[in-house]
């Protein structure tokens, strides 16, 4: 991809979190599910570091190599057209530094947009908050340097963990994290896990920034989220869970009843074929 055409793209990125509407972004984990979101129509998409893993052959977590993950978001980059966000977990490394590296080396496959977490690789306990904004301001000065203004996302993982805190201590923690996230040059408030209601209005009028969440069964609608001041929905692995659904029902169904009724699809070779003819 041209420079130029990057910088571009982040620059429409950007201007999605203006806040006016809700920013719909399906999940991708490969170039045919990326070629898929496109073809129905999203301005943009993102990665699910759990889709791209396991398609990886390897657990999430990061647990896939740091370069078959570069891999396969240079091979979504390339077929996308829009702009793609990529899922660059905690930053695959321990150091700061080393999180601009692979801030530096996903600018470089193409994307104009990361996800970095505030928890410990794996899922881990949250990081001390001056370590977690170190990360996020080393992510930006590594964008700045390149030239491309990515939108960075930074997760509260505080409704990831386990136990039952205090819900207003822990409301309040994840406020005092994600003020810093934003001082530290993040752009988007990511609070992965929140679904009520209250407490996402209550996150929204304490910062001024766009607010992302996951999508999922249970939680408000667009509409309700957009009233709720939500500025952006993304699907996690939900789309590519649903994916494994659906071949371990139709595999399920076979194996039981030896017929191959079950793998009559909607979706036939020649819509696959035509996702990439303009590719």
């Amino acid at each position: 991809m041209k420079l130029q055409t990057q910088i571009d793209l982040a620059h429409t990125f950007r201007r999605m979190h203006d806040r006016k509407q809700v920013l719909l972004l399906p999940n991708c984990w490969d170039a045919g599910s990326a070629r898929l979101f496109v073809q129905h129509g999203f301005a943009a998409i993102a990665t699910t570091s759990a889709g791209v893993a396991w398609s990886l052959g390897y657990a999430d977590g990061e647990q896939a190599p740091l370069a078959e993950v570069l891999a396969a978001i240079a091979r979504i980059t390339r077929v996308a057209g829009v702009p793609v966000t990529a899922d660059i977990e905690t930053g695959y490394g321990h150091a700061p530094a080393d999180v601009a590296h692979t801030v530096q080396a996903v600018i470089a496959a193409g994307a104009v947009g990361i996800n970095i977490e505030d928890g410990m690789a794996g899922h881990g306990p949250l990081r001390e908050v001056a370590d977690a904004s170190a990360r996020v301001r080393a992510a930006r000065a590594a964008a700045d340097a390149s030239g491309v203004p990515i939108v960075i996302n930074a997760r509260v993982d505080h409704w990831m963990q386990p136990g039952h805190a205090d819900p207003a201590t822990r409301l309040a923690d994840a406020i005092e994290r994600a003020k810093a996230y934003l001082a530290a040059g993040a752009d988007c408030i990511y609070p992965i896990g929140l679904g009520d209601p209250a407490t996402l209005a209550a996150l929204v009028r304490a910062l001024d920034a766009p607010i992302n969440v996951a999508a999922g069964a249970g939680m408000p609608g667009l509409a309700e989220l957009a009233r709720l001041g939500i500025a952006r929905v993304s699907t996690a692995t939900r789309l590519a869970t649903l994916a494994f659904a659906a071949v371990d029902r139709a595999v399920v169904a076979m194996l039981a009843s030896g017929r191959f009724d079950g793998l009559t699809a909607d979706f036939t070779y020649a819509d696959a074929q035509r996702l990439f003819e303009s590719a």
